[in-house]
């Protein structure tokens, strides 16, 4: 399979450059980017070429929402590597999202077992627990007690967050990524964690949802823009007194994100941060 290489040049404020990677990392994986390695002056990402999309970076680079930031690219075909191979070799140490649920990749396991292990196989970086939005989502998303309800992850990644959810007692989950290898993914990592019944990974964006799906629990940890535009498309299938649980974007972007939520009928719950991130929960009875 041929890649593309893209070198992302990011210059202006120091203070910005860890997070704009991490947000730029992000919102190129949402555009097909599979694999991402920090530089001096940036970021290089990797795409399969019949993936690639000139405009849709363009677009991703016109709107980056730090105004002190400025990002140029370059994109070349890149040398062959198996990629899957390297993260793969590399793994991660145990992650623990809270004292009785840990994430861990197999091979490096936590010194003191939980209740509730989650085995992700660590084929790429986001999306094993590392990332503090993945972390906020699963820790609200625990404490909404998920046993018994109904779950729909948007932006599935890895099925990190819905597996967490089924070791949890939901009912059942239904996922979806626009990404096919991330489809492919969370159906493999279901399986692994003995859940693959219960969880429904679907290719496709909101636009696959049916009107007559009912959820209890809507977690969506995507960029700012992807959240207004499908805030209204979720919002009818929220059960009575369910909630949506969102995580990836900043902190001026959440009286933005709480005045849409207000608009379709939705309470603020919740607010946390961790770092420059912030995760907001929303609860349809007021």
């Amino acid at each position: 399979m041929k890649y593309y290489e893209t070198e992302f040049t990011i210059k202006g404020n120091d203070a910005l450059m860890q997070d704009s990677c991490d947000l730029l990392a992000a919102l190129a994986g949402e555009a097909g980017y599979e694999s991402f390695e920090e530089t001096e002056s940036g970021l290089k990402g990797y795409i399969q070429q019949d993936l690639f999309d000139e405009d849709a970076l363009a677009l991703i680079i016109e709107d980056f929402p730090f105004e002190d930031i400025k990002i140029t690219h370059s994109t070349h075909e890149a040398e062959y590597r198996d990629w899957n191979e390297q993260w793969e070799n590399e793994g991660f140490k145990p992650i623990f999202i809270t004292d009785d649920c840990v994430v861990h990749d197999g091979r490096h396991l936590p010194d003191n077992p939980t209740t509730n292990m989650v085995e992700i196989d660590a084929k790429l970086a986001f999306g094993t627990g590392t990332h503090e939005t993945t972390k906020m989502v699963a820790r609200q998303l625990i404490k909404a007690k998920p046993g018994g309800k109904r779950v729909l992850d948007c932006g599935c990644g890895t099925g990190i967050l819905g597996i967490i959810a089924l070791k949890y007692g939901a009912e059942s989950v239904m996922g979806y990524d626009i990404d096919e290898w991330s489809a492919d993914n969370t159906r493999h990592n279901a399986v692994i964690n003995g859940v693959g019944d219960s969880y429904d990974a679907l290719l496709g964006d909101a636009g696959i949802l049916d009107s007559s799906m009912t959820f209890d629990i809507i977690l969506a940890n995507i960029n700012r823009n992807i959240l207004i535009a499908d805030m209204p498309i979720w919002r009818p299938l929220m059960a009575d007194g369910g909630k949506l649980i969102v995580s990836g974007f900043y902190a001026d972007d959440v009286e933005i994100l709480t005045d849409k939520a207000k608009e379709l009928g939705l309470a603020l719950e919740s607010h946390h941060s961790d770092g420059d991130w912030h995760c907001l929960s929303f609860t349809s009875g007021w």
